[in-house]
């Protein structure tokens, strides 16, 4: 039955995959949100420098409207991010239900091959 083995092995490399990616998903969220953080600092420390906080006026600070885009483009990745991170955890849960099967049918198996081996010395001895 080195088969089921086999696939038992597989599966957990299957589950330590999708831990993988979702731990790398939620670091680059992470990063994201610290990147957007520091450009709304920037932004907010922009603005008072120049005395402007309204984005339409037309002496508001290039670097201030440059950096709001920024800071809304990884806004908009980080939310990208999440929705990839959700489909990852129900591919996970997936995942480690097969591996759940896949150990359930070794240990039967197991269980099946020591009874077998038990008949067999029974029979012998």
């Amino acid at each position: 039955m080195k088969s089921r083995e086999n696939l038992v092995r597989l599966k957990q490399f299957q589950v330590n995959e999708k831990r993988r990616q979702l731990l790398q998903l939620d670091m680059m969220i992470a990063e994201f949100e610290r990147m957007a953080g520091e450009l709304e600092f920037q932004i907010t420390a922009e603005e008072k420098k120049a005395g402007i906080t309204d984005i339409n006026h037309f002496a508001y600070p290039t670097f201030a409207k440059a950096a709001r885009l920024r800071r809304d483009n990884l806004r908009n990745s980080q939310a990208d991010l999440a929705q990839q991170r959700s489909a990852a955890e129900s591919q996970l849960s997936e995942a480690e239900t097969e591996l759940s099967k896949a150990e359930m049918l070794e240990s039967r198996d197991s269980r099946a091959r020591e009874t077998e081996i038990g008949g067999r010395s029974a029979m012998i001895g």
